[in-house]
């Protein structure tokens, strides 16, 4: 059990029997009155922010949150399918578990499963991966005077905002929180 004063940042509690992770912290003294602490809690299993105030001598549950490295094989019409590295056991995760991650996930990939009671709750990827452009909109030459953005589908699929510069066959790398270009990679 944690005590108030331990909710740090990044912290993974329990809270109704679902795991929480505490984003932000902040605790006011009272004087002969204890003291109070103020945190967010972001769901790991929906994404949604809540405020909670904990009070003196409470004692909060942590969470146990399993994370094991997967890596990634295919997608298909029923999901995507994952395999174990140490047991080698084949899985199929449905989109709504994995949702944004399935913009970047590319075969043989490397991934972080979260599991909570036995169930996959979060996919964790990189904070960035390199995908390759299989489609770019050519620019006309006079039109780079400014910072001109275009579209450029990568090949998973997924369509980001890329510099003008940027061909069909360049790899680029592609922040995964954000969806946004980073840089291209260098040959």
């Amino acid at each position: 059990m944690y005590s108030i004063t331990e909710l740090k940042k990044g912290t993974l509690i329990q809270l109704d029997g679902k795991p929480y992770q505490v984003v932000d912290y902040a605790q006011k003294v009272m004087g002969r009155g204890g003291s109070i602490v103020n945190v967010r809690v972001k769901s790991l299993i929906d994404g949604a922010v809540i405020p909670k105030t904990f009070k003196g001598s409470e004692k909060i549950e942590p969470a146990q949150v399993e994370n094991r490295t997967v890596q990634y094989l295919y997608g298909d019409a029923n999901g995507y399918n994952f395999m174990d590295q140490t047991t080698f056991e084949q899985f199929e995760l449905p989109e709504t578990v994995v949702g944004d991650a399935a913009h970047y996930l590319k075969e043989g990939n490397e991934v972080t499963l979260q599991f909570f009671d036995g169930r996959v709750i979060n996919v964790e990827m990189p904070n960035s991966v390199y995908l390759e452009v299989t489609y770019a909109e050519t620019v006309v030459k006079g039109d780079t005077t400014s910072s001109v953005q275009k579209d450029a589908k990568l090949e998973t699929g997924y369509t980001v905002k890329v510099p003008a510069f940027i061909k069909t066959g360049d790899i680029i790398k592609v922040d995964t929180r954000t969806g946004e270009y980073i840089e291209r990679k260098k040959s």
